[in-house]
């Protein structure tokens, strides 16, 4: 994932909508995950918390160190490192837990192989990632996005697999609309459609500036709407096209 893009989950109150989704899946793992449990993208780290109290061991992984990581709960632990590979022994973990990093995995079969290399027998990968149906432009920094389908297939590996995706009430919706005509508008300029041919390191800096302003924008426009959202306007359920998130728990 990124270092200081729009990747990077923020606290700053325009990405509201995205950061109370973003620990609701931190959240739903929280309840599950026991043992030694290993986090595979530890981005800005405000999961350490809501993961490290339930689990006996908790190592996060990220490529960059954040601030977060020079001072850590006693029972963890950060290690910095590309994936894949992970650099951990066979069957050393209960759960694995990854939060929208499967999306910019170059390798992701090789990346789903390795989770299962370093699960223990019936040990479970807990994973989040965009639902591309709901996606409105192209995100430059994704090597790729999941429908329900393909994200069901990359995980064919484990013996069996829970399909849930993240949903939102009607504040969450009314969001989402203001968001994707303020979407519409801006790439209405895009009249060759170039977000979808261009490089994808082309894009990157114009979308990191773009995206910050429209959030923005929808900050000041919206204010108390943004504002109000919290982590339960949202809910997992069986996985639709109309998720936000696909949300999946698959067992070794």
């Amino acid at each position: 994932m990124a270092q200081g893009t729009a990747e990077r989950v923020s606290l700053e109150i325009s990405d509201n909508f995205v950061y109370q989704r973003s620990r609701l899946a931190y959240v739903e793992a929280a309840e599950l995950v026991r043992g030694r449990v290993l986090e595979i993208g530890t981005g800005t780290g405000y999961g350490v918390d809501i993961i490290a109290p339930c689990a006996e061991e908790f190592v996060t992984l990220d490529k960059y160190r954040s601030e977060r990581v020079e001072s850590l709960p006693r029972n963890v632990s950060f290690v910095e490192a590309a994936v894949p590979p992970l650099p951990f022994e066979d069957e050393s973990f209960d759960f694995v837990v990854s939060f929208q990093v499967i999306e910019h995995i170059k390798r992701d079969k090789d990346f789903v192989r390795e989770v299962m290399r370093v699960l223990r027998p019936g040990g479970k990968f807990i994973v989040s990632t965009p639902n591309k149906p709901m996606s409105l432009t192209r995100n430059p920094w994704h090597v790729r996005e999941y429908s329900a389908e393909e994200l069901r297939a990359l995980l064919s590996c484990f013996g069996a697999v829970k399909q849930l995706g993240v949903a939102g009430n009607e504040r969450v919706w009314e969001y989402y609309r203001h968001n994707a005509e303020s979407v519409r508008r801006i790439m209405r300029f895009d009249i060759l459609r170039m977000q979808w041919w261009l490089p994808a390191w082309v894009l990157r800096i114009p979308y990191d500036i773009m995206n910050r302003i429209n959030r923005r924008k929808l900050h000041s426009n919206n204010r108390a709407l943004t504002e109000s959202i919290q982590m339960n306007d949202y809910f997992l359920k069986d996985v639709d096209a109309q998720c936000f998130d696909l949300f999946y728990i698959a067992t070794k």
